[in-house]
């Protein structure tokens, strides 16, 4: 195993990822299904984001041992990245919902109701701050740590980084493909549809990802927050009509930007983060 790690750690990185996220959420899907009985608790949802984590400390822990889950971690020390990206970061998934707020009062005559964002799926209510916090640990952390941490210093090695983004893209977004079977959400897209849909996304906020990762010198902690953020305010049910529109175009928008601005090769002016 040791071996085949050392002669393919890509591959063996995605399969490990599918399999440990996959394992928490096929059973979703078939109970969802009506194909399996038995009451499978639908919390187990938010585990399947730590696939990418773990699979990356599994992978890593073989390949350079506790060296190399040091550096794998150590971009998420990196906040020293200057006053730009960290408002980014933090602040443009808010900005773009106070704006998507703003407009759905001007147009439909009342705000949305912020207190959703304290709700997310298969949990009791949170609260904003719980939310926040689930959403940075989940789909924040359990993400990112793999997909820009592992994934992406290794596929820009040997490839320009807008080629490095899309070939993660791809990955990342199928990687979604159960939730089509149980997230109510997906299945309300359809299959021919969301499939698409959430591969475009994906590829979109992956070259972002890539540019931010790299433009910071490869830190973790900028692309967790955004991730984080991002999500969370995206799939609250607080952001519905307009402000959800405005966060699926936008990042499809600054995506376009960034590939004229800051080039293919390296989607950065400092270069490409690479292992």
């Amino acid at each position: 195993m040791l071996n085949l790690i050392k002669r393919k750690p890509l591959v063996i990185y995605f399969i490990l990822t599918y399999v440990i996220s996959w394992a928490f959420e096929i059973p979703l899907a078939l109970s969802k299904q009506g194909l399996v009985k038995g009451n499978i608790p639908f919390a187990i949802h938010y585990l399947a984001s730590f696939g990418p984590l773990v699979s990356a400390f599994i992978v890593v822990n073989q390949l350079d041992g506790k060296e190399g889950v040091a550096r794998l971690f150590s971009g998420l020390r990196k906040w020293r990245v200057g006053l730009g990206y960290f408002l980014f970061s933090i602040f443009s998934p808010v900005i773009v919902f106070i704006i998507g707020s703003i407009l759905t009062r001007t147009i439909h005559g009342e705000w949305p109701d912020f207190s959703l964002l304290g709700k997310v799926e298969y949990l009791p209510y949170l609260g904003v701050v719980g939310a926040t916090i689930l959403w940075l640990l989940t789909y924040g952390l359990g993400e990112e740590v793999g997909w820009r941490g592992f994934a992406l210093p290794r596929l820009q090695k040997s490839r320009s980084a807008l080629s490095a983004s899309l070939i993660l893209g791809v990955f990342w977004g199928f990687w979604h493909l159960p939730a089509f079977f149980y997230k109510p959400t997906y299945m309300a897209m359809g299959l021919l549809t969301g499939v698409p849909l959430v591969l475009v996304s994906v590829s979109a906020a992956s070259i972002i990802f890539t540019w931010l990762y790299n433009s910071t010198g490869g830190s973790l902690l900028m692309v967790v927050f955004f991730h984080g953020l991002f999500d969370l305010l995206l799939l609250s049910e607080a952001s519905n009509g307009i402000t959800a529109n405005l966060l699926n175009i936008l990042p499809m928008i600054w995506a376009v930007l960034v590939v004229v601005l800051y080039k293919p090769a390296n989607l950065s002016t400092r270069g490409k983060q690479i292992y």
